[in-house]
């Protein structure tokens, strides 16, 4: 009989092991497919001069990232890489492969998160030369400091606070990061030319509200593969992630509505305030909390996109610095409201945990973004010429429209 069992023991360890592994590759390839949702989400922002632009930065964004976290980022991050025989690779059904494959679809977000700020004047190569920068050295360091209890940041937060700083899924460690290098690379840049003109500022419209949708809608279904998935195995699967994913989402909706009076573009943005914001406490939140959480981020991206259009130096293309970097630090300290036992979530966490871990990553983030962007400014330089801005980025990097016949 002992035989069996233990034959039994090893098939069950087989099957929760590839169960673990499939389940992390699914939310994987569904976070995979959001970087689709940024690129339209891009496109339909921007003016029909720099679509062509918009989808070939996203994926070179992605290819560069991958190569860059490959190599460098991943090392940083959990101090293991890959330089290792392929045999050693697959121990375990290469969960640690896969794993890594889930985790370069997040860091791959920041680049992509930057694209919309910096769209329609940034130059392409140095961009790209920073976005290997941020991935390989910016993002991951405070990312393993986060999620891999690096530099003994998480354990001096809860000696001294009595918890750790929680971001189950990124609020801070990818959207906040990514708002908030956004944000320095959009001040350096400056406005786009013809914004401001006799001291007025002109309004561009979008080129495509369908397309700005379908990419909001492609972002909205693959988060539900970023929040759930995060738990990173099957004995791990929330239905609480779930439904406040949910409840977030549906509560960024109502609040763009209403306070962004029914425009589209506020709508469409709005469930991804939501997203944002609930990442942080997803797995603790109650789903009132949640509710909550998403209603503020709605509100407050809109309210931060309206004021940030009426600076004439500051010209954030797709509001990201307000929806990734605002609602972003949002969900970091609503983890630490909404979380508590108080509200009717599960508890465990701590504000005072929450305001110290989004505060250091959001100064992390500026920091980074100075000392890269500020470089690359002296160096390289970030902008397109005047003529190349005003011929568009499809013709001036890509010689080619996104409709060649128009």
């Amino acid at each position: 009989m002992e035989p069996t069992l233990t034959g039994l023991a090893e098939r069950i360890d087989i099957i929760v092991s590839g169960s673990d592994t499939f389940f992390l590759l699914l939310g994987a390839i569904l976070v995979l497919f959001m970087h689709a949702g940024f690129a339209f989400l891009e496109v339909g922002t921007v003016r029909h001069k720099n679509q062509v632009n918009a989808l070939v930065k996203i994926l070179t964004d992605f290819g560069v990232s991958t190569i860059a976290y490959f190599f460098i980022g991943y090392q940083v991050a959990y101090a293991t890489g890959f330089l290792m025989g392929a045999e050693d690779m697959v121990a375990g059904n290469g969960f640690a492969l896969v794993k890594f494959f889930f985790l370069v679809t997040f860091a791959a977000a920041i680049p992509a998160i930057i694209s919309g700020g910096i769209a329609e004047r940034a130059v392409f190569w140095p961009m790209m030369l920073a976005n290997v920068l941020i991935v390989a050295i910016v993002y991951p360091l405070f990312e393993g400091m986060i999620w891999n209890g690096n530099f003994g940041f998480q354990s001096w937060i809860e000696e001294l606070t009595g918890s750790g700083f929680h971001d189950f899924a990124g609020s801070i460690v990818v959207h906040a990061m990514g708002g908030w290098l956004a944000f320095v690379a959009v001040l350096m840049l400056g406005s786009r030319n013809g914004r401001v003109k006799e001291d007025r500022i002109v309004s561009f419209a979008p080129s495509s509200i369908p397309f700005l949708a379908l990419g909001a809608w492609i972002l909205t279904v693959g988060w539900f593969g970023f929040n759930v998935m995060s738990a990173q195995a099957v004995e791990g699967i929330s239905g609480l992630v779930a439904v406040n994913s949910l409840m977030a989402m549906v509560g960024g909706v109502f609040a763009a509505l209403i306070v962004g009076r029914n425009d589209p573009g506020f709508i469409h943005n709005g469930p991804l305030a939501g997203l944002v914001a609930v990442c942080a406490g997803s797995d603790v939140f109650h789903p009132l909390g949640a509710l909550a959480t998403g209603l503020i981020a709605g509100a407050l991206f809109v309210w931060l996109f309206m004021w940030c259009s009426k600076q004439k130096s500051f010209d954030d293309v797709l509001g990201v610095w307000a929806l990734h970097g605002a609602c972003g630090a949002w969900g970091g300290l609503a983890c630490g409201i909404f979380g508590t036992t108080m509200f009717g979530g599960l508890g465990g966490v701590s504000f005072t945990a929450q305001l110290i871990g989004t505060v250091a990553g959001v100064s992390m983030a500026l920091i980074g973004g100075l000392i890269i962007y500020g470089i690359i400014k002296i160096t390289l330089g970030l902008r397109l010429t005047e003529e190349e801005e005003f011929n568009g980025a499809d013709l001036s990097i890509h010689r080619i429209k996104a409709n060649p016949e128009t």
